[in-house]
């Protein structure tokens, strides 16, 4: 959830949505994303609405910038959703994320899954994911998780390589993440993943290689693996415009992109998004999906951002000025925007592009249809999908899609 909000048009007080964002939505998949705005230490690269304790001061029970209250800011906003968007559309997916979802007690994170169950209803096998870190959950945290709904769960690993680990400032042994895989298995879940980071100052491709072998080691259901970015305003950034740290290569994250995608398919892990890999359809992240392909999602918590219909909300930084606003009846949404039709199109090249499904390639005009033959030509993207309508990109396209897009759409 980045830090920086945009600019948009004044939010309604109560939250209503345009009736035309409620047309037909009960045949769209619904998801609701939860932020947990805490964490134990700031990670030098991370620019997301997150506050540590000492960054919170003398936050106070009841002021919403507490640990022990959120989880009830975090139902209010529940119930408001529900109101908002009536009762006629089940929850699909449930994905609690941050920060450190983990930081908080299990009964608190039940508490937000029970307000949603309650307040909107839950989808037959629907899909609920918490991510954590290895050393933010145990044996006991990790059943206890299992017992009140959470089916998916995501690890924080980003390196098996302790001197990488310490640039990006994580905090956890990574001795700890099989131990943590195992007992996320031996509690019952469904499905487990791990979170890679690769281009991190001062890793080589030895290091990337032993970090990717250490995950396929662990038989995960499906992998991200994300480019690091060097986020203005981040303690990285700054040590990197000092000259202590030298700047991410892009030929080097694009060795290490093709060294990963190489050993997860050998290891049964396709790509279906280009930085994530999956032993199967079934074990795609379901609710990623929803954002990808501009489906409806309501986003809980500060900062969060919402997407019904074509009408995109975001909430208030702050946890105490969140808390206060749904405290009063008021809805917590700073601004929003609705979008045209012309962005909507935009955005689905945007993002499909990058999925291994594809691009419709009838939403191009004219010229983006031109251009998504050439991409054929040069290697870019597979001849026999074109054919058949699609854009899916080659190996050598999912190194080049910011390129691809731009030709796209110029």
């Amino acid at each position: 959830m980045p830090s920086a909000l945009p600019d948009g048009a004044p939010a309604p007080a109560d939250g209503a949505l345009p009736d035309s964002a409620l047309v037909d939505s009960g045949g769209r998949p619904l998801g609701v994303y939860v932020h947990v705005p805490f964490c134990a230490v700031r990670c030098g690269y991370c620019d997301f609405n997150t506050y540590t304790a000492a960054e919170l001061g003398g936050a106070r029970a009841g002021d919403g910038a507490s640990q022990a209250t959120y989880h009830a800011a975090a139902a209010a906003e529940v119930r408001l959703a529900a109101t908002v968007l009536g009762r006629q559309r089940p929850v699909d997916t449930v994905f609690f994320g941050g920060g450190t979802p983990t930081l908080l007690a299990v009964d608190q994170l039940a508490a937000v899954l029970s307000a949603v169950r309650g307040e909107l209803g839950m989808a037959d096998h629907a899909e609920v994911t918490t991510e954590a870190n290895p050393d933010s959950v145990d044996p006991t945290s990790l059943r206890r998780l299992r017992e009140v709904g959470f089916n998916r769960i995501s690890f924080g690993m980003q390196s098996a390589v302790p001197h990488v680990l310490a640039t990006l400032d994580r905090t956890h042994d990574p001795e700890r993440v099989p131990q943590a895989v195992a007992w996320a298995r031996e509690a019952g879940f469904e499905q487990v993943s791990l979170d890679l980071i690769y281009g991190t100052p001062g890793e080589s491709v030895d290091d990337w290689r032993h970090s990717v072998d250490a995950a396929v080691r662990l038989r995960p259901d499906h992998v991200s693996a994300y480019a690091l970015i060097v986020e203005d305003g981040t303690a990285l950034a700054r040590r990197v415009r000092r000259g202590d740290l030298p700047a991410p290569d892009d030929d080097d994250l694009a060795d290490k992109y093709a060294l990963a995608d190489e050993v997860f398919a050998a290891a049964g892990l396709s790509w279906y998004e280009l930085s994530n890999w999956a032993v199967g359809d079934d074990a795609r992240c379901r609710h990623n999906e929803i954002y990808w392909t501009g489906g409806d999602w309501w986003g809980v918590g500060p900062g969060a951002h919402s997407h019904v219909g074509g009408v995109r909300w975001w909430n208030v930084k702050h946890p105490a000025a969140y808390a206060q606003r749904l405290e009063a009846g008021v809805s917590p949404a700073q601004a929003r925007e609705v979008l045209d039709a012309e962005t909507r199109r935009i955005e689905r090249v945007l993002l499909e592009t990058r999925l291994r499904d594809g691009l419709d390639v009838d939403i191009l005009d004219a010229e983006g249809r031109r251009a998504a033959h050439r991409t054929v030509g040069v290697g870019l993207a597979d001849g026999a999908a074109l054919h058949d309508g699609r854009l899916r990109l080659t190996l050598r396209g999912r190194l080049l899609a910011d390129a691809v897009v731009r030709d796209l759409l110029s």
